[in-house]
């Protein structure tokens, strides 16, 4: 039963200074869909009764029976907000009585395995709701999805959820509470710092109860607030001004009721402002409830001016304790407060994030009217996901409209992640588009979206896969490629149980690609690979492959890894390769790259679209690369911004610019497909030493160039110590002390090792950090729950590349075997080509 109305809802899309576009994040299980069910109550989706245990944004049957979020789902909700309920600046400023707000609200999921979606909604939204396990505090994947935000310039506000637990189950004192909630928005501060230290756009971003962007309460029992809300109650009564009090109720701020005096150093008969205000009745209204001493609770409600039915009034146990103090501190106001005054609107938000999400110059026209959220400048909409509609196979592009109006009907450039401004390739035009507004599982039509909205597109799924730019204008450049914190290094061979099934397989293959931003599905070597972040990502992938995109049966082959190929030291040789017709010559070398430079590829600050000028000094200062060559690398591999790149070093060399394009497919070929078992190259710099070209275009094509420059690369390669890099989790464990030998003789029979030990604070578990490769990961978890009796929580998120031990060329090493078992597996020749099949003689 939604309250507001398809008018109301379009008129206030037109006003992007009421829109707030917001994730809710989070480590696994702290309460993100439960909290969300009381913003959808406020706002009139679902009943009151059933926020906190409806979970509605778990639109699919495998995140009710999991209890997890595995897809991010969107909604817009539509708020009649009383400006009473704002700060006394804010409310002034809007000279209303009510306003009205839509606040596009994504559920994204906590599990590290599903990070992918958690990146696709950041870059449609322009705020975050970080929400924290009071009891757990930061986790793993607190952190990893706060530096994701951040990395997209999002703003984050703070709910520390599950305060009840630490009331009743860990009977913690008041100032013990304090303490504890004050270690937690510390911790939280310190990460903030630690990732937008160099971002002037996010210089103010520290969270503090005292600014009313931090909120506390308990999602399942549906009560919370912020400080605002006591310092309004309490103001009145001290007289005193409700923006000073809210300084005072957080910090060291003491107070005595004897002399109804303020002091910042405590002393005989000072409480802590928090303590008292907020912390003592808090706790006596819920010891009252909990305990059902009913007519000290009917005192309490009566001073506080809550009126309770005689419905109410009879009721028993937690549903009494619920009713009474949801009315008292209903915590979809106080999480709607932190949004609406602390979250940006897309006019603000857009100033600041055009430059780190537009590839184009920072002055045209598309970037003017993405600044500016001008509804009337060029369209320009960016995909960040696919999302399954109603018809069987077909998608809705999921995505957020930075300017100009989409409207049904129009024509549009769809641009995938390939496309160059200029050139023909991944460019597609459609004409009539269907708008939609997602609400859920539910779709809305709309005539038309103006900017500063999100929005689903209907009838471009067949031009993109994953994701995209939508605009009408023709110089516009691309939106940068969202960066995963995770890698699809696991991966499994699909095939159909009968063989009449394969066509279906092949287009489910299709689908399933569409329906996950990280997910890959590729051929290789006459099996179909279906690659994931994890297991549980896997699995889930499959089932949906086999139930809803083929409906066929399959069969999967058991997890294997994906390996990289890179270089030790410097090659020993130039190597020289002719093309077959012996008219060219291509003379290069391959030497590893400065340690952590690959790492800058993966985080997005090394890139192929980056000024040639700002990356070459950004290389020299960070990695004392020569200022001078650092403008002469001609490319990165694979797919043109995979960690390897391609230098010029020539002097003096004739037709090397007609040559070029040829050569730099050879690359993008080589470092695709390694030498030693054909996977990606990591970490290897190849230097184009000489090259020899006919003066006639005939005798230097692709044909003849690209398996010449291919071959040489081979070669180089094999005399640069070729090894073998594996992906490594790290593994964060919380384990009680009694159980902790188990832990390690699990992680010791796994080549794991130990990081980092500690106690957590106010607790008696143990956080144990780890290392673990990705391939002795398997059955990690099952495992450590045998050894631990159950009482072991591991949490792997994929952390770094490593060399495995041994020379790959030697079968007897570890590092050969694995070799020997790709090519094996990959139908490939079972002995590694040998440096001679590379080589020409001069």
């Amino acid at each position: 039963m939604v309250k507001f109305s398809e008018e109301q809802l379009r008129r206030v899309i037109s006003r992007p200074s009421q829109i707030r576009n917001i994730s809710v994040i989070a480590h696994v299980d702290h309460g993100k869909t439960t909290l969300t069910d009381s913003l959808l109550s406020r706002a009139g989706v679902i009943s009151a009764q059933h926020a906190g245990e409806k979970c509605a944004m778990d639109t699919r049957k495998d995140e009710q029976l999991k209890g997890i979020t595995i897809k991010s789902t969107a909604i817009s909700l539509f708020y009649e907000v009383e400006t009473s309920m704002l700060p006394k600046a804010h409310a002034q400023q809007e000279g209303e009585e009510t306003r009205e707000y839509l606040v596009n609200l994504i559920d994204s999921p906590g599990h590290v395995d599903f990070s992918s979606e958690v990146t696709a909604a950041l870059r449609v939204t322009d705020g975050a709701l970080v929400v924290v396990d009071s009891i757990s505090g930061v986790c793993v994947q607190t952190e990893t999805v706060l530096r994701q935000a951040l990395a997209e310039r999002i703003r984050p506000v703070l709910m520390i959820n599950k305060l009840d637990r630490c009331i009743f189950e860990t009977q913690l004192e008041p100032e013990e509470l304090y303490c504890k909630l004050r270690d937690t928005i510390e911790h939280v501060n310190v990460i903030l710092s630690t990732y937008s230290e160099n971002d002037s756009s996010l210089a103010d971003t520290r969270l503090d109860p005292s600014l009313g962007n931090v909120a506390f309460g308990s999602g399942l029992h549906r009560w919370g607030f912020t400080l605002r809300r006591f310092a309004k109650m309490y103001a009145a009564k001290l007289g005193t001004d409700e923006e000073k009090l809210m300084k005072k109720l957080w910090g060291n701020h003491y107070y005595n009721p004897d002399t109804r005096k303020w002091s910042q150093t405590g002393g005989e008969g000072y409480v802590r402002g928090f303590n008292k205000f907020i912390l003592e009745p808090l706790f006596k209204m819920l010891k009252a409830t909990k305990s059902m001493e009913k007519e000290d609770i009917f005192k309490l409600t009566e001073k506080l001016g809550l009126k309770l039915t005689t419905e109410e009034r009879s009721l028993e146990g937690k549903e009494f304790m619920r009713n009474v103090m949801m009315k008292w501190l209903p915590v979809g106001d106080a999480m709607l407060e932190m949004i609406i005054v602390h979250l940006p609107s897309p006019c603000v938000a857009q100033k600041y994030r055009t430059e780190i999400l537009y590839e184009g110059p920072n002055d045209d026209e598309v970037a003017v009217a993405m600044k500016q959220c001008n509804a009337d400048g060029p369209l320009m909409v960016y995909i960040s996901k696919m999302v399954p509609s109603t018809d069987k196979g077909r998608f809705f592009a999921f995505g957020r409209v930075f300017s100009g109006t989409l409207s049904s009907g129009m024509k549009v450039r769809v641009m995938g992640p390939q496309y160059e401004p200029g050139k023909s390739h991944d460019l597609f035009h459609k004409t009539n588009p269907r708008a939609v507004i997602l609400m859920g599982s539910k779709i809305t039509s709309v005539g038309d979206v103006p900017c500063g909205n999100i929005v689903g597109i209907g009838g471009i799924d067949k031009f993109l896969v994953k994701s995209g730019t939508v605009t009408t204008f023709e110089k516009a450049h691309n939106m940068k490629v969202m960066k995963f914190s995770v890698s699809p290094v696991v991966r499994v061979a699909v095939e159909v149980v009968q063989a009449n099934d394969l066509p279906k397989l092949v287009e489910g293959l299709q689908r399933l690609a569409k329906s996950d931003p990280m997910v890959q599905c590729s051929f290789e070597a006459g099996q179909h690979i279906v690659a994931g972040a994890g297991e549980l990502h896997l699995e889930i992938c499959l089932k949906d492959l086999e139930e809803e995109l083929a409906c066929v049966p399959i069969r999967k082959s058991e997890p294997v890894v994906s390996y990289r190929e890179t270089v030790s030291q410097k090659s020993s040789q130039v190597c020289l390769s002719k093309s077959g017709n012996k008219h060219c010559r291509v003379y290069m070398t391959a030497e590893p790259m400065p340690d952590g430079l690959p790492e800058e590829f993966d985080s997005g600050k090394v890139t192929g679209m980056k000024d040639v000028k700002e990356r070459g000094k950004f290389l020299s200062e960070e990695f004392g690369m020569d200022s001078h060559q650092t403008r002469k690398i001609w490319c990165f591999g694979p797919s043109t911004s995979g960690p390897n790149m391609l230098m010029d070093v020539t002097k003096a060399c004739q037709y090397l610019h007609e040559v070029k394009d040829t050569v730099v497919a050879g690359f993008q070929w080589a470092t695709e497909e390694g030498v030693l078992c054909e996977e990606n190259m990591r970490g290897v710099q190849f230097n184009l030493e000489d090259l020899v070209a006919h003066s006639d275009p005939a005798h230097r094509k692709g044909a003849q160039m690209i398996p010449a420059t291919r071959r040489c690369l081979f070669a180089s390669f094999l005399t640069a110590s070729p090894r073998i890099l594996e992906p490594v989790y790290q593994v964060d464990i919380d384990v009680p002390p009694s159980v902790m030998g188990g832990v390690f003789n699990v992680l010791s029979k796994r080549r794991g090792h130990v990081i980092e030990e500690q106690q957590k604070s106010g607790s008696p578990m143990y956080s144990i950090k780890a290392h673990l490769p990705v391939n002795e990961s398997f059955g990690f978890a099952a495992e450590l729950r045998g050894q631990t009796g159950g009482q072991a929580f591991p949490q792997c998120v994929f952390d770094h590349w490593q060399l495995l031990p041994g020379d790959p060329l030697e079968q007897t090493t570890r590092a050969g075997a694995v070799v020997t078992n790709i090519r094996q597996r990959k139908g490939l020749n079972p002995v590694i080509p040998k440096l001679d099949n590379f080589l020409d003689k001069l």
